[in-house]
């Protein structure tokens, strides 16, 4: 678990070579990787030279940390993180993300710029856009990255029907906030004094018609409104004087513009209050560990010459974290048992232990998996558990008969000195005999902590015993032959009764089994229902989230006149609502009680299975 401090300073996350190839770096993915807290991911892009990174260090709250230079060229190169402890909610790590100046004259490389605006995008859940002066039509010009967006980004796979891929991308698309640095403007439309978002809006706002000029005027703000959930717009005024700028960060609050400062207030505060937890296609909301990964996959695509596909990043993201699931719960249920089994131990105790430790082991597979289809790694979890548990069972079982052969050989070293010396070889010997085996078994009786096998034992021992006891008998001169055939009988009758005792002692075995297996049978299926509600809840939230906003758009359109397009939105909007309805109508106790029947009803009978095959070969032999 990282430290509450999470970084003292920012690291490179994505590094841009000379080359203009983008690659991760393994040590900002390490410290990422250690956040097991869900992350607020705030990213911030804008042209080099406007101011990015001195916001980015308000948020962290620090005067200094990303670097904001004080000449003509761009500082940051590639992508910097910073991860801090949030604010305002508990358990959740803010990550900051800096991107390097789009349009820096040294690269040129205008592809290089979409990606980094591309990443920024994919890896945020509150997406900043830095400009300076005003909003006007060479500024939303200058933000045709956004407009790539749809030929740099994918939703679905290949094989997949993208019909409704503008709907998918907005369930994760994140929060739009759009700052205006140096405005000084009067914020009015006509004469009419309007907020900041009513500003925002009226910028973004379409034309009608279908001309040339016209699409094109259109198509950056028809991207701006499909693309985000939500939108807002911060203007600030120019911090300082011109002389002073290059070195606003070490100025103090006292010698920057109240209103600047107030605004930097306002605009932290919104940031910490209003923005969301990262999450994926689903609803998942993440943590470090899983953005590390989504990062990778994201630039290893991009390197391999491919887009960026979400559903295919969100699959690999389940099968690394799902098999990690499984593997961290397998070491656990180990390391448990190992500690709180001492072997030989009763079969009851073990099968306690066992569905305790089993337990915990789904507690721990259940918080970390996600996107289980047909519950494939849950079924690989509970086949090992049974395997595992297998072993252990089998350990048991040799580690009892090995301590009760001993004990018995022991308890019995006295009477093989007797035979060897002749002491039963005489006139009523046999008695002697039988008192002095019997006494080994009384003691063998009242000696604890024998295990599960301690009536098999003995019914070994007895049968050992046998041609021993048959010939002290037949020696025994005191006993007349009708004596002697009436303590055959009773010899027989005395193996037979052993002989069940121990079949009875491998049906409680069995039955103890079937009974704890059962116990955690249910618990298995309470935490399925949980986890499987808790996803339902996710995606309901996801859907209910894209249905708000797309309403949103459609009574703006409504009222600005565009019903044309308002109408075009409806079928989307259906669709919305269908997989909403879909969604809340959703039985999880009848999808629960399907998949317990093909994931737990096998680990369930699996060791009945086992032991009934044993309890087979046991009659087989017999």
């Amino acid at each position: 678990m990282a430290s509450r401090t999470y970084m003292q300073n920012p690291v490179c996350l994505i590094e841009n070579t000379q080359n203009g190839k983008l690659v991760t770096n393994k040590e900002a993915l390490k410290l990422l990787s250690d956040i097991n807290e869900t992350v607020v991911v705030v990213s911030i892009v804008g042209f080099y030279r406007t101011g990015k990174s001195y916001l980015m260090n308000r948020l962290a709250g620090k005067p200094q940390g990303f670097s904001l230079g004080s000449t003509v060229q761009s500082h940051t190169k590639g992508i910097w993180m910073w991860c801090v402890p949030h604010p305002t909610k508990r358990n959740h790590c803010l990550v900051l993300l800096d991107t390097e100046g789009l349009g820096d004259v040294e690269k040129g490389d205008e592809n290089n710029d979409c990606w980094i605006f591309a990443l920024a995008v994919l890896l945020s859940s509150t997406f900043i856009y830095n400009s300076v002066g005003t909003i006007d039509q060479n500024t939303v010009d200058k933000l045709h990255y956004v407009s790539d967006l749809t030929e740099l980004i994918k939703v679905k796979g290949n094989d997949e029907d993208d019909s409704d891929e503008e709907i998918d991308l907005l369930k994760v698309s994140p929060a739009f906030v759009w700052v205006v640095r140096d405005f000084t403007l009067e914020l009015k439309i006509g004469s009419n004094c309007v907020t900041e978002d009513q500003y925002l809006n009226h910028a973004l706002q379409l034309k009608t018609g279908n001309g040339r000029k016209v699409m094109e005027y259109n198509l950056p703000r028809q991207c701006i409104r499909n693309f985000f959930r939500s939108r807002k717009l911060f203007t600030f005024v120019r911090p300082t004087t011109d002389q002073n700028l290059h070195q606003v960060e070490t100025l103090p609050e006292s010698q920057l513009e109240a209103q600047f400062v107030d605004k930097c207030r306002e605009f932290c505060h919104y940031v910490f209050t209003q923005s969301e937890p990262k999450t994926i296609k689903g609803g998942h909301r993440i943590n470090g560990r899983k953005l590390a990964i989504l990062a990778k996959t994201y630039i290893d695509t991009i390197t391999s010459g491919a887009v960026p596909c979400l559903d295919n990043a969100v699959t690999s993201l389940a099968k690394i974290e799902n098999t990690a699931a499984v593997a961290d719960a397998l070491t656990q249920y180990k390391k448990q048992m190992e500690g709180m089994v001492k072997l030989p131990v009763e079969n009851e105790k073990l099968t306690g232990i066992h569905t305790q430790c089993q337990k915990e082991a789904f507690d721990l597979f259940m918080k970390r998996s996600f996107s289980d289809r047909d519950q494939e790694y849950n079924k690989q979890l509970v086949a090992e558990l049974q395997k595992h548990y297998f072993e252990f069972c089998d350990k048991n079982e040799a580690a009892s008969m090995e301590m009760c052969t001993n004990l018995l050989e022991s308890l019995s070293s006295e009477m093989e000195k007797k035979l060897r010396d002749g002491f039963y070889a005489r006139p009523g010997g046999y008695q002697l005999y039988d008192e002095d085996r019997q006494k080994v078994i009384s003691q063998f009786h009242s000696t604890a902590g024998k295990g599960n096998k301690a009536e098999d034992a003995l019914n070994e021992f007895n049968k050992r015993k046998a041609l021993e006891a048959e010939s002290v008998l037949q020696a025994d001169k005191l006993l007349a032959d009708k004596d002697k055939e009436l303590a055959v009988e009773k010899e027989r009758a005395a193996q037979a009764e052993q002989e069940k005792k121990a079949q009875e002692e491998r049906l409680r075995s069995v039955e103890e089994l079937r009974k704890n297996d059962e116990i955690t049978h249910q618990e298995n299926v309470q935490q399925l229902m949980k986890k499987m509600e808790e996803e339902k809840e996710n995606m309901k939230r996801e859907q209910e989230s894209a249905l708000e906003s797309m309403k949103r758009e459609q009574e703006a359109l409504l009222e600005k006149g565009f019903t044309e397009r308002s109408n075009a939105m409806e079928n989307q909007i259906q669709t919305l609502k269908d997989q909403l309805e879909t969604t809340k109508m959703h039985n999880t106790v009848e999808s629960v009680g399907n998949i317990i029947r093909g994931v737990l009803d096998t680990g369930i009978t699996a060791y009945s299975s086992y032991q009934t095959m044993k309890l087979c070969s046991k009659s087989t032999k017999i």
